[in-house]
């Protein structure tokens, strides 16, 4: 598990590495520590109403130093050599908005310290013993080699993310498995009743009717694929590169009795074959996985794929601040190759690849609700998940749900469906939206 709740003790040791620490690191968080930190010799420093944060090993400081920032911190608590406790009220999730917020109000941006600065920690680091070479790299890091967003490292990164196994994504996720934001009517609808709603919502916006065909560029589990065809009647095309997930739909066919209205590929967008052949298209939270130089083609497959006049959804996540695309701990630990950007650089990517976007429909809020549910199921079944994957990968996926719900929480993700259409035809959109 990835905090630990526990009792701070009333005699904790002052002074040691961990003043040490805390004086050496003064330039880089603007001031004094906003954190009680504990060293790995017993000693505190810092605010004793403070979170409490842990160096279990000088293996903690030595990633912070080869890593500054969010990727050493990252490496650093996924293996366990730093711990955020679960004590006099703090939690991860509280933990890390007191530090953004600190982070804020100092005006800390990540510019790079004084060379003085450097030096000083450096001495530090080699006076406690902490200086050395950097540790390998954490067992739940991706690794991936290649040509970035060729068909082989992209079947690689889709790998790494959704092939851990699809008990532990059904241990996380609701019963129709869709792994994107859901649509809440209210803060206390049902994680399964948001994301059926959510479905639905996606099919009205296309238009769906019993007979029309739909292609989903990226089904994943086939939350979509198979609502559309159980609920609104269509006849379904979905494409996947990850062999587990569609291994999982086939067995949802077979099991529904969708032979006849569901087809799953496991192929690549990039090599979807039909031209002005299907009535709707739609890509839930898949557009983030192909890349700033492929998305014109990514947005082309989605043009070509659709009937004159036909209707195209997406939904995407969206991104601002320093960090394009998913930001170190993201791309490092979770999705591979990520990138995000505005909605209006998406929009305009959409747009210059010839179809005319309708409407924007932000849900930033609804994914904050959204990942609530997921952590709550992740609790709940914390035992078996981890006998699963195991600690470190059970601790990567605690930071991902917190630190996920954080960022759209505070505004710096978000997440839209984005509708449009084919222009060079006559469109069926209403005049009034139901939506």
């Amino acid at each position: 598990m990835t905090t630990t709740a526990t009792q701070r003790p009333t005699t904790g040791r002052t002074g040691g590495i961990a003043a040490q620490l805390a004086a050496a690191v003064e330039p880089f968080v603007g001031g004094d520590l906003p954190v009680r930190l504990r060293a790995w010799d017993g000693s505190e420093a810092g605010p004793v109403d403070g979170p409490l944060v842990e160096l279990r090993t000088p293996d903690a400081v030595r990633r912070l130093l080869w890593h500054p920032g969010e990727l050493g911190a990252a490496q650093a608590y996924v293996t366990g050599e730093l711990e955020v406790h679960e004590v006099d009220g703090w939690d991860l999730d509280q933990a890390l908005t007191h530090a953004f917020s600190v982070a804020r109000d100092r005006g800390l941006s990540g510019g790079r310290p004084s060379i003085a600065a450097m030096s000083r920690a450096v001495r530090t680091v080699m006076g406690i013993g902490a200086l050395g070479r950097p540790p390998a790299a954490p067992a739940s890091q991706a690794k991936l080699r290649g040509r970035l967003h060729s068909q082989l490292r992209d079947r690689s990164a889709i790998s790494f993310h959704y092939d851990l196994s699809n008990e532990f994504y059904s241990l996380i996720l609701e019963p129709q498995m869709a792994y994107s934001s859901g649509y809440h009517s209210s803060p206390e609808q049902p994680l399964e009743e948001a994301q059926f709603d959510k479905l639905s919502l996606v099919c009205r916006k296309l238009g769906l009717e019993p007979g029309m065909t739909l292609l989903d560029v990226g089904c994943g589990w086939g939350s979509l694929s198979l609502h559309a065809a159980e609920h609104f009647g269509a006849k379904v095309v979905g494409v996947t590169i990850a062999a587990e997930q569609k291994k999982f739909i086939d067995a949802r066919i077979a099991e529904r009795g969708l032979g006849d209205k569901v087809t799953i590929r496991l192929q690549d967008y990039r090599d979807v074959p039909e031209r002005d052949h299907f009535d709707a298209v739609s890509s839930i939270e898949m557009g983030e996985h192909v890349g700033q130089g492929n998305y014109p083609t990514y947005a082309s497959v989605l043009h070509r794929s659709v009937k004159p006049g036909g209707r195209v959804l997406i939904q995407q996540m969206s991104r601002t601040g320093k960090w394009p695309g998913g930001g170190p701990f993201i791309e490092n630990f979770i999705a591979p190759d990520m990138y995000m950007r505005p909605v209006g650089e998406t929009v305009a990517f959409l747009e210059r690849g010839g179809l005319e976007v309708r409407d924007v429909h932000g849900l930033r809020e609804h994914y904050v609700l959204t990942v609530a549910g997921w952590l709550e199921r992740f609790d709940a079944n914390l035992e078996r998940l981890t006998e699963l994957v195991g600690e470190e990968v059970v601790r990567v996926w605690r930071l991902y749900l917190v630190g996920g719900a954080m960022a759209f929480r505070d505004g710096r993700m978000g997440v839209d469906q984005i509708l449009m259409v084919r222009p060079d035809g006559q469109h069926t959109l209403p005049w009034v939206r139901d939506w």
